[in-house]
């Protein structure tokens, strides 16, 4: 997951549990009858097989990509589903990928006051272009500090007020003002806003006119993830959509800064980080010019490749037109074979765990006894890791018409660590899909949790998001923390085991001890809430305050109308 859920545990899971005392006073959950398709056997040999060395990481532009999809296509063939995109199984995405070369000599410079700071590329910062040029060279570009680097009138908030930054080196902070003060009423509290996601801040930046942008990961928490994850996901091409599908303006330079490597550049120029980054979240902050300039040489390799999202449905009975979206990407990392010990990054739980769920449903849906009313479409991006691009090509160029597609059900990254009291709706509070899922839910005797950790801003990072920003209603779900076997502490050390020891790592494996109780019933009520979504006349809408919601009413002529009271 492009950066991902993080809520998810890839090994020990017995010990965990065992050392953990069961939860008093909390009330039973049933016994939950599956469909016979959803079954821990079927399951576990699906994210085995996604995950073994023979997919080689499952990296778009790769062998192991080219294995995955066509095994895929081989699973949905067996269950006897259709191709989805008019015969075809692929949606082609054109790619642009980009490889930095000779990175041991890649360095900023700043130069500031007669002082030179030299910051390595790896260990103090990250760097790349968007532009997919084979050469940029950024010279002597004057550097701003320009806070969370935020235009949002909507709250008030413009930290480019009264500053020109075209051809300059801004530098901003992760996350945004709400995050770092901790007051409600600033943007929205601990919650990370969109305005907090780096790909925001390079999109603004870009916008401006800037040259380059670097973010500070300021700290594993305002970030939500450490550093080691950008060090990880630097490594090979970068992918992109060429220019003549997405030409939103974009930066010759983007990159991060560690924490330290902020505090020795500020210094240089006579600068103090730490009261900086106070101040940055304090309304009325101005932008600060340093006495200091930046430059950067990047020499690239420059490809062009297509890459396939996969597409495969069942054809609605009486609204062949309507389609539900179910959604879980297929790529993941590669292999570095510069690493020693295992090389390949498996990605069992990002995202073998999300493909083997939609697996499990599709099969589901195809042995119903009658087919849904309205088509059912299991769409498995591409190149999500690389900042949701597959996604972002359907959403331009749809197999559905937008204001036919009834909603879009993604999962990504879930957790197996047994059963659990609650599913996880990551960004609570958007859409009716909410109300509907709880109805599922009640059945079972559980309930819907929002994710423990919004700073993170989970909902902006995985495909469905591209569906929300094209107005159609979108919800990201996944497995509860609240487990009937240790309760939510449990669960929660479950979820930082996973973020500090195997997220994009070669360590994300397939572990033959996993207890997939939890996740076959969450199969299951994500299943039946697409069979509920595939009745004719079943429009979920936005909440009120949903910033999504103006979109969808846009496009719909006439608006749809709501059904989520009528939910089981």
């Amino acid at each position: 997951m492009t950066t991902v859920l993080l809520l998810a545990l890839g090994t020990g899971a017995s010990s965990l549990m065992a050392a953990t005392p069961p939860a008093a006073a909390k009330p039973h959950v049933p016994d939950v009858v599956l469909a016979p398709q959803i079954n821990a056997a079927d399951f576990a040999q699906f994210d085995k097989t996604l995950s073994s060395d023979d997919f080689g990481g499952r990296k778009p532009g790769t062998v192991g990509a080219q294995r995955v999809t066509d095994w895929l296509v081989e699973q949905f063939e067996r269950m006897g589903l259709q191709p989805g995109n008019q015969g075809s199984w692929f949606q082609e995405v054109p790619a642009d990928s980009t490889q930095l070369l000779d990175t041991a000599k890649v360095t900023l410079d700043v130069a500031s006051r007669g002082q030179q700071v030299k910051l390595a590329y790896h260990t103090d910062m990250i760097a790349e272009t968007l532009q997919a040029k084979a050469r940029v060279d950024l010279k002597s570009s004057p550097i701003v500090f320009l806070g969370y680097g935020i235009d949002a009138p909507n709250w008030h908030w413009n930290d480019y007020q009264g500053v020109d930054v075209k051809g300059k080196t801004v530098i901003v902070l992760v996350n945004d003002p709400g995050f770092a003060s901790g007051d409600p009423a600033l943007f929205n509290g601990r919650a990370m806003t969109y305005y907090g996601r780096w790909t925001y801040k390079y999109a603004e930046a870009a916008l401006q006119g800037a040259a380059a942008c670097f973010i500070v990961h300021t700290s594993d928490a305002a970030a939500g993830y450490p550093f080691s994850v950008l060090q990880n996901s630097g490594n090979g091409p970068q992918l992109s959509l060429p220019a003549s599908v997405d030409p939103a303006p974009r930066l010759p330079v983007a990159g991060w800064l560690t924490r330290d490597a902020a505090t020795r550049l500020f210094n240089a120029a006579g600068l103090d980080f730490d009261q900086l980054e106070k101040a940055a979240a304090k309304p009325g902050f101005k932008p600060v010019p340093f006495d200091a300039t930046a430059s950067l040489s990047l020499h690239s390799k420059i490809g062009h490749f297509q890459s396939k999202n996969v597409v495969a449905m069942i054809e609605g009975s009486y609204k062949p037109d309507e389609v539900v979206i179910y959604t879980a990407h297929w790529d993941h990392l590669g292999t570095d074979p510069a690493r020693k010990g295992h090389q390949v990054f498996s990605g069992a739980i990002d995202n073998g765990t999300g493909l083997s769920m939609l697996l499990e449903i599709a099969d589901a849906f195809a042995h119903q006894s009658e087919p849904p009313r309205r088509t059912v479409l299991f769409f498995m991006p591409t190149m999500e890791e690389s900042g949701l691009l597959g996604s972002q090509y359907y959403a331009a160029r749809p197999l559905f018409p937008l204001d036919r597609t009834v909603a879009d059900i993604a999962v990504d990254a879930l957790p197996i660590i047994g059963r659990a009291r609650d599913m996880t709706v990551i960004g609570k509070g958007q859409s009716e899909l909410e109300d509907l899922l709880a109805g599922e839910l009640k059945k079972q005797g559980r309930v819907i949790s929002p994710e423990t950790t919004p700073e993170n801003g989970f909902y902006f990072r995985s495909d469905h998001f591209s569906f929300a920003r094209a107005g159609v209603p979108a919800m990201l779900a996944s497995s509860g923390l609240d487990l009937l076997n240790g309760g939510r502490a449990a669960g929660q050390k479950a979820a930082d085991d996973y973020t500090a020891h195997r997220y994009h790592t070669p360590n994300d494996v397939f572990n033959p001890d996993w207890d997939y109780s939890g996740i076959l019933e969450d199969t299951q009520a994500l299943y039946e809430l697409g069979q509920y979504l595939s009745q004719p006349g079943v429009w979920p809408q936005w909440y009120a305050d949903s910033p999504f919601r103006a979109k969808r009413q846009a496009m719909m002529n006439p608006p749809a109308k709501a059904d989520a009271n009528t939910a089981k």
